[in-house]
């Protein structure tokens, strides 16, 4: 495995994140190929044997319930002082005023639940989910900048926003003197390189890390075009991100993974690693073998034709995921 720092911060991290939107109690409603603790075991091992100590999950993932899966798991399989935890906050959890968004209320609320979860009195990472257009920047700046000076995050980050947006909350944060973000979960892979526009010009400027969501469209760049699983047929953001014109992208990194000898999943993961803006993609394992193929992405070195063959058929689109 190889780290890096986040950003510019002095943060370092797997150059692989483990996703942990994959864990979860589908009792609840969340997602129906969401994996509990025992399906769960063999993937936390494997991150822990493979050196992913990069692992990102959010209070609204399984409704609280990834994170109760994933804290048992850090006391299961590993050391608290071993992990960069990350979780998020936005969402709604409950129909109450500190049930979502980003107001003071909420995220002092939400984010005390998620350290009880956790079972820890700190994550390292805590991330807004979404920009919320409801509450003043200035209010959740300098909330945010309070969970970090009470010790309950080292760190914070953003995820999905406009570049505008996010350049807003760091302008507010330094001309107050408060706690300034130091990565961006945004979406990007072959199929969504919208973010190369704005937003990574702006992490480079900013000295901010990309850690991006859906590396791999959400499986779509893993498998031949037109093959199902059971995320693919269940997962509603399938459809609304990706659609058939998008075929030509999945066949070219099928021609590069085969002439590689190598999985299409290594193929599409290694080009997003090539972006020097990105610290560590998120890869949410509901296989080990999902594990091996992003660990072993890191050894691949694309050629700049073979990089040009993946990106020749990528379209202009709106970004997705905001």
């Amino acid at each position: 495995m190889e780290y890096t720092r986040l950003g510019q911060s002095g943060l370092k991290v797997s150059r692989i994140a483990l996703g942990c939107m994959s864990f979860g109690d589908t009792s609840q409603g969340f997602n129906e190929w969401a994996l509990g603790d025992d399906e769960a075991e063999p993937i936390f091992r494997q991150a822990v044997e493979l050196g992913i100590t990069f692992w990102d999950t959010a209070n609204v993932y399984g409704f609280g319930s990834s994170e109760e899966i994933v804290g048992r798991a850090i006391r299961k399989y590993t050391r608290r002082e071993d992990v960069v935890l990350a979780t998020k906050v936005h969402f709604k959890m409950h129909d109450g005023p500190g049930g979502s968004g980003l107001s003071r209320k909420a995220i002092m609320e939400q984010v005390d639940a998620s350290l009880s979860r956790l079972g820890t009195d700190y994550v390292d990472l805590y991330q807004i989910h979404r920009f919320d257009p409801e509450v003043p920047i200035e209010e959740t700046m300098e909330a945010l900048h309070d969970v970090v000076k009470t010790g309950k995050a080292r760190y914070i980050g953003a995820s999905s926003m406009w570049a505008w947006q996010f350049a807003k909350m760091q302008h507010t944060a330094e001309l107050h003197g408060w706690t300034r973000f130091v990565s961006m979960q945004n979406q990007y892979s072959l199929m969504q390189r919208e973010e190369e526009r704005e937003m990574f010009p702006l992490l480079a400027d900013q000295g901010v890390g990309s850690i991006p969501w859906s590396p791999l469209a959400k499986g779509r760049l893993t498998r031949p075009w037109g093959e199902a699983t059971k995320r693919a047929d269940s997962d509603p953001m399938q459809h609304r991100f990706f659609s058939d014109g998008d075929q030509p992208i999945a066949d070219a990194v099928q021609h590069v993974a085969r002439d590689l000898g190598v999985p299409m999943a290594q193929v599409a993961l290694a080009w997003v690693l090539r972006n020097p803006a990105v610290a560590a993609p998120i890869v949410g394992a509901t296989k080990t073998r999902h594990l091996t193929d992003a660990a072993a992405a890191l050894d691949i070195r694309l050629t700049d034709e073979e990089a040009r063959r993946l990106e020749d058929p990528y379209t202009v689109r709106m970004p997705t995921g905001y």
